[in-house]
Formats: C-alpha cells, sequence, structure tokens
C-alpha cells in the first residue's frame, strides 16, 4: 500500500533500524521502546491485522512469530523471557494498520499489562 508506513520500511523508503530479514518478514527497533527490547516483526506482505493475517495466511502468520523467536534470540532474551504482543484494533492499540508484533523483553515485564 502507498500510504502505510510499514510497507514504506519493507520497500526501503523509510529509514528503520533493521535487526533482522527473511524472505517472508522485516524486523526493526520500535521509535519509541518500552523496553530495552523492543523489536517490530512485521510480514511484507501488507495485511492490516492479525486477524486477518490469520484468516488470510496462517503461514505467514507463523513466520512472523518464527522470526519474533529469532529476534528475542539474537537479542539475548530467548532464555530469560520475553512476550510477543499483536495489538489488533484501535481499542487494542494498534496505530499502524500493518500486523506486527511486538517482541519485548530486557527486563521483568509485570501482567497484567495497561
Amino acid at each position: 500500500m502507498t500510504d502505510c508506513l510499514f510497507c514504506k520500511i519493507v520497500a526501503g523508503d523509510v529509514p528503520a533500524t533493521i535487526v533482522r530479514e527473511s524472505d517472508r518478514a522485516v524486523a526493526f527497533r520500535d521509535i519509541n521502546p518500552q523496553a530495552p527490547t523492543h523489536v517490530l516483526v512485521i510480514p511484507r506482505d501488507h495485511h492490516p491485522t492479525a486477524a486477518e493475517l490469520a484468516a488470510a495466511d496462517p503461514e505467514l502468520l507463523a513466520a512472523v512469530l518464527v522470526e519474533a523467536h529469532r529476534v528475542a534470540e539474537d537479542e539475548g532474551i530467548a532464555g530469560t523471557g520475553y512476550r510477543i504482543v499483536f495489538n489488533t484494533g484501535e481499542q487494542a492499540g494498534q496505530t499502524v494498520f500493518h500486523v506486527h508484533a511486538h517482541v519485548l523483553g530486557g527486563r521483568g515485564l509485570n501482567w497484567p499489562p495497561g
């Protein structure tokens, strides 16, 4: 999509600090981190929400989760614990409507959030 910020990051039109790339997903640092490690993992293909991606292409959703775990390994938080969050819809706090997984870690993460 031409007006999607994350599609522009995938295309290389908007700069981002990329930490991982695969043929199906891109991972980059969040510009407003909420934890010492805060990386977004997005599919290269545009899908507005996690629910829509799950319905359209469950294998791509699985690829995003695989990349999220690889980010945790690369960042050194896989052994101590990390959180993967998909905000789906405005009421859940989704502000960019290109599905993305937040990988958060590097400190204790209390539950419940927010």
